[in-house]
């Protein structure tokens, strides 16, 4: 910790560039997904009711779960897009000019949802959660990047897991304002789902003040004296040579292919454990079981009996023992490494989902299981947050470098997508048919993960991009592999058309 104290002083002004990036960055996404369940008895009824205003006649139940489910699931299409044009857009224009516009996005989304119900419309509802789902899909992919560009090595850990502490406070404050006592009324829930467009206004008016990335400046602008300048305004006036170095051999190396598709990163077999390596932990944090244990928790505080106004309060508990778990990591991701957080990690949480799967057979059968049943929720949720939450994000950063890195992104924000639309649409019908049990097979994914992670993912703490890229190549190959695609290709490429 006192080590960090000292890093705040000499890299303040890096450390103000984080909180800028996260008010405006990946703490919106956490707010949308958590926040758009507690208006959702109110917004059912102004359906209705703006329906039966037009036409004189009511909706059928079915038609309004419909129109509901639509409202949901289209922030999913949206972050899907954008996750899908993000790739060429960060290569074109930078992420920071990308961030700029993204809040422009946000703040139409935003005005959409505050004046849907005096202009008497759920349509507008509707397109603000689509443009809610496509800023999403560009923050997420901008925010860890643009953290793991502007932080010198020794807190490139520290500043990827940065992304996710944001995410998570997105979350908890999406929990705390849809409460009743707050925003989650009948009159103020159009406030509640557009006052996110505040925290977009903050960045907008604050990114400005800062700087591009400094890897950004010098290998695709190729602007080295902004890439020292940048260097110097975020790091303060130390030595920083080592960093410019490896910076420098990174655009040596990658001189013949300045950018990669993502065809050419899937492709490329210079890439390909890597890829291999992207895929397995993306979806292992898909399939953790996280969001399951999220949607499965109202139905564990029931059933050990806790009142039904205090549930909402312990479930907003455990939203915030997953922020604070991920704050801690944040600290000793730097120490412990990312390799053994994340075995470690993968190990514990199915320790815990295996015994919570006892604790939810049998609460039936004894009554104090149940409140075993509660206390598994926040251990497991702990072992998440100090774990693969946030090692996830660091090693994806750092196995890829600045070629491919944009494409990367997007192949793994797609399996993201796709793994959070898949899981809503299918985990509750698994719950019906086998119940508790469901949960084995989130044990399953977690041990082959841990497993995968103990013995065939390389430490990447305190290693350069290609230290790292040269490890991989060593190690899997017995040999040095040089990216071999898009070395007669042109130096930028449209991703979106490609995928």
């Amino acid at each position: 910790m006192a080590s960090y104290l000292s890093d705040l002083i000499q890299y303040r002004r890096l450390f103000q560039m984080m909180l800028v990036l996260g008010i405006g960055g990946n703490l919106l996404p956490g707010f949308h997904l958590s926040v758009i369940n507690y208006p959702s008895v109110h917004i059912k009824r102004f359906i209705n009711k703006t329906w039966l205003e037009r036409y004189g006649s009511p909706l059928h139940q079915e038609t309004i779960t419909l129109l509901w489910s639509l409202i949901v699931s289209i922030y999913c299409v949206g972050g899907l897009l954008g996750c899908l044009c993000s790739g060429y857009l960060f290569v074109k224009y930078g992420k920071k000019k990308c961030l700029l516009c993204n809040n422009m996005l946000i703040m139409v989304a935003a005005l959409h949802m505050g004046f849907s119900k005096t202009a008497k419309s759920f349509e507008m509802i509707l397109i603000g959660r689509f443009l809610y789902g496509i800023s999403a899909g560009v923050c997420l992919n901008a925010h860890s990047q643009y953290l793991g560009e502007i932080s010198p090595k020794k807190l490139r850990g520290f500043a990827n897991t940065n992304a996710l502490v944001f995410l998570t406070l997105g979350k908890v404050l999406g929990q705390i304002m849809g409460l009743r006592v707050f925003l989650g009324t009948e009159s103020l829930w159009p406030l509640l789902l557009a006052i996110c467009g505040i925290a977009a206004f903050v960045q907008l008016v604050s990114l400005p003040f800062f700087p591009e990335s400094p890897p950004y400046l010098l290998m695709q602008k190729e602007d080295t004296e902004g890439c020292l300048k940048a260097m110097k305004e975020l790091w303060g006036e130390g030595d920083h040579q080592a960093e410019f170095d490896d910076m420098m051999k990174e655009k040596a190396a990658m001189k013949s292919n300045k950018t990669m598709s993502v065809l050419e990163v899937m492709k490329e077999p210079a890439l390909r454990w890597q890829l291999y390596i992207m895929i397995l932990l993306t979806m292992s944090i898909q399939l953790c079981g996280l969001s399951a244990i999220y949607f499965y928790t109202f139905e564990v505080f029931r059933a050990a009996r806790l009142d039904e106004d205090l549930i909402p309060y312990i479930a907003l508990g455990v939203g915030i023992c997953e922020f604070f778990s991920n704050i801690l990591c944040s600290f000793i991701i730097d120490r412990f490494g990312r390799r053994m957080l994340l075995w470690g990690g993968y190990g514990l949480m199915a320790g815990m989902m295996a015994f919570l799967v006892t604790a939810l057979s049998l609460q039936n059968q004894f009554s104090w299981m149940a409140s075993c049943s509660v206390i598994l929720i926040f251990l497991f949720i702990i072992a998440y947050g100090i774990g693969p939450s946030g090692a996830v994000t660091s090693v994806l950063m750092e196995i890829f470098n600045q070629s491919a890195r944009s494409s990367a992104f997007v192949i793994a924000g797609t399996i993201g997508w796709m793994g959070l639309m898949v899981i809503g649409m299918i985990f509750p019908f698994t719950v019906e048919a086998l119940g508790p049990f469901s949960f084995l097979i989130f044990v399953g994914v977690l041990v082959i993960s841990g497993i995968f992670s103990y013995l065939l993912l390389p430490e990447t703490k305190g290693k350069s991009i290609m230290e790292i890229t040269e490890m991989f190549s060593t190690i899997y190959f017995g040999k040095k592999l040089l990216l071999t695609a898009g070395k007669n290709s042109p130096a930028e490429h449209t991703f979106c058309t490609k995928f």
